[in-house]
């Protein structure tokens, strides 16, 4: 297997070799372009995120600043929206669903650093004539219609259920089934959500 299969699979890799450096630092500079491209720039904040992020569908909205580390790692379904500061390290594959929401200061983490300092620690690598570290990823799958609340951090290797939300503040570290209200460090399920939820059932939401 070559390194970046490794990591596709989920085994220990070398994230810095096969042009993997070159390719992050190519994505760093168009993060930092769109990040200074005022939204009022639609045209031109399109064309950065056609070369940042071409596995994304129509209508989606990122608020910015973002950060992403490859990109075309990440998947965005239609309609999805992220709030400022969205950070995708997407050395693992990222799929975010159809109407998405995310809110401000989400982190989707993939990468999965080893628990053993002797193992986590930089060496240099004598086949690549180069300083390196070994890592694996793990691959996060958000469904359709979540609600994704904010300065919520979601690990590698979790998927999060369709229509679900995530409260403000977690720290999703297992995968969280579909349809219900998660909350806590590390993230929970609270409860299902209901019926007894919508907008039918609070009519003291709206003026009169």
């Amino acid at each position: 297997m070559t390194e970046r299969e490794k990591m596709f699979a989920g085994k220990i890799y070398d994230p810095f070799c096969e042009g993997m450096p070159k390719e992050r630092t190519r994505v760093h500079k168009l993060c930092r372009l769109y990040n200074k491209t005022d939204e009022t720039h639609a045209k031109k904040r399109k064309k950065i995120l056609d070369k940042l992020l071409p596995n994304r569908a129509e209508d989606v909205y990122l608020q910015g600043p973002i950060y992403f580390d490859f990109g075309t790692n990440t998947t965005f379904g239609k309609g999805s929206y992220a709030n400022f500061n969205l950070t995708v390290l997407d050395e693992g594959k990222v799929t975010i669903g159809s109407s998405v929401f995310i809110g401000p200061n989400v982190s989707f983490l993939t990468h999965i650093h080893p628990l053993r300092y002797q193992d986590r620690n930089a060496f240099f690598n004598e086949k690549t004539g180069a300083v390196t570290n070994l890592e694996r990823a793990g691959a996060i799958t958000v469904g359709d219609n979540c609600w994704i609340g904010g300065n919520v951090t979601v690990c590698g290797g979790v998927t999060i259920g369709a229509g679900s939300v995530i409260g403000a503040g977690s720290v999703v570290t297992r995968d969280i089934p579909a349809g219900v209200i998660a909350v806590g460090n590390p993230c929970r399920v609270l409860r299902e959500i209901t019926e007894a939820d919508g907008f039918d059932a609070h009519p003291e939401y709206f003026a009169e």
